[in-house]
């Protein structure tokens, strides 16, 4: 039986898309029979990396001594940091790196994001025995940047969560109607307010349809606060006064795939993605995506979405327009989307990891 130590640092009450790949690895390497495996947290061993998800108080910390016990124990199991890092205790390990926005667009960072991977990320490289990546175009990125072997770089997608499912008006309506929403008749964006997604553009070119269509149709938005958005939450404040934007903010996950289920439209204009999850369940929902040309996001949603280039507002607004009107397209967007949607599941991405478990020395 192969002896694993998953970090479980990221796992939230809130979580972020890298907390809940967190926590699908927790939930389903649990139940296998090959593994044996710990689950390393908050500088200690957690019995229950569930308690992090629900944020219950922890444990007393361990004495010293105890501490040096459970550190040596695991440095004689395989390591896994599933957020791009190693800890310092892991001699060689496996470790998840999502994306490279820290490096590509360090601008789009706080500083110290930036300052902790310039300290932490290359040393973690140097330790580990094997990455995992979410796409293929993050392990060619990494491969280019880094010089890693390619053979040390794997590509292990993410997954969809059984909730995301199409849902018929008759339960969508009573829920939404409390957010002031009727089903099939709002745009939507899930996504944290920074940067690289590109929500200002989104903002600008809602702003410039026809009046009418604008009208029939607000844009939700909804996701964490992220980070170096003041001039945008001033935009988010103006549009919502002008009676086109509903603004929820972070959406509890049970929420989340009525939302998706009741829009006409998803919207995802991000430049940058290690993944991006949202596209993904909104095709699940059963509802035609438009997302930004750029980065892996081709990759992982296939012929399924309609592309645009986030910078141009003027096509951007156009193709919104189109894409809210074009019932044809609407239809094969949804199917597609739907079997798009059926590639990615946690149970493979986490048999996959298992596997690379079982395979590494």
């Amino acid at each position: 039986m192969k002896r694993v130590t998953l970090c479980v640092d990221s796992i939230a009450p809130r979580p972020g898309g890298i907390g809940r790949y967190t926590w699908e690895l927790a939930k389903g390497l649990s139940s296998r029979a090959d593994l044996d495996v710990k689950f390393f947290g908050r500088n200690r061993l957690i019995e229950d990396p569930g308690s992090l998800s629900r944020g219950d108080s922890l444990p007393r910390r361990p004495n010293k001594l105890r501490r040096w016990w459970d550190i040596r124990a695991l440095k004689a199991s395989l390591v896994h940091g599933p957020n791009y890092f190693l800890p310092p205790f892991a001699d060689r390990g496996i470790m998840t790196v999502h994306d490279l926005s820290v490096f590509s667009y360090p601008e789009t960072h706080p500083v110290e994001r930036v300052q902790a991977f310039e300290r932490q990320f290359l040393d973690s490289l140097s330790r580990a025995a094997h990455v995992i990546t979410d796409t293929e175009k993050v392990r060619a990125e990494i491969n280019d940047m880094f010089s890693i072997p390619s053979e040390m770089i794997t590509a292990i997608p993410l997954g969809v969560e059984p909730i995301f499912v199409p849902r018929p008006t008759e339960i969508l309506t009573g829920p939404l109607m409390k957010l002031g929403l009727t089903p099939g008749r709002y745009g939507l964006c899930v996504s944290t307010l920074e940067p690289r997604k590109k929500i200002s553009e989104l903002l600008a070119a809602w702003r410039i349809l026809p009046v009418a269509l604008r009208n029939a149709y607000p844009l939700v938005l909804c996701g964490g606060e992220g980070w170096r958005n003041d001039d945008l939450l001033a935009e988010v404040e103006d549009s919502v006064a002008e009676g086109w934007l509903r603004h929820l903010g972070y959406v509890e996950e049970a929420l989340l795939p009525t939302l998706y289920a009741g829009a006409a439209l998803f919207i995802y204009p991000s430049i940058y993605e290690g993944f991006g999850l949202p596209p993904i369940e909104a095709m699940a929902c059963g509802v035609p995506a438009i997302v930004s040309e750029r980065s892996c996001l081709p990759e992982v949603c296939g012929d399924a979405a309609r592309y645009l280039c986030p910078e141009d507002i003027e096509s951007f607004s156009a193709t919104i327009a189109e894409s809210l009107e074009d019932k044809a397209w609407q239809e094969i967007a949804i199917r597609r989307g739907l079997a798009q949607a059926e590639q990615f599941t946690w149970s493979r991405c986490v048999d996959s990891t298992a596997n690379l478990y079982l395979d590494s020395e």
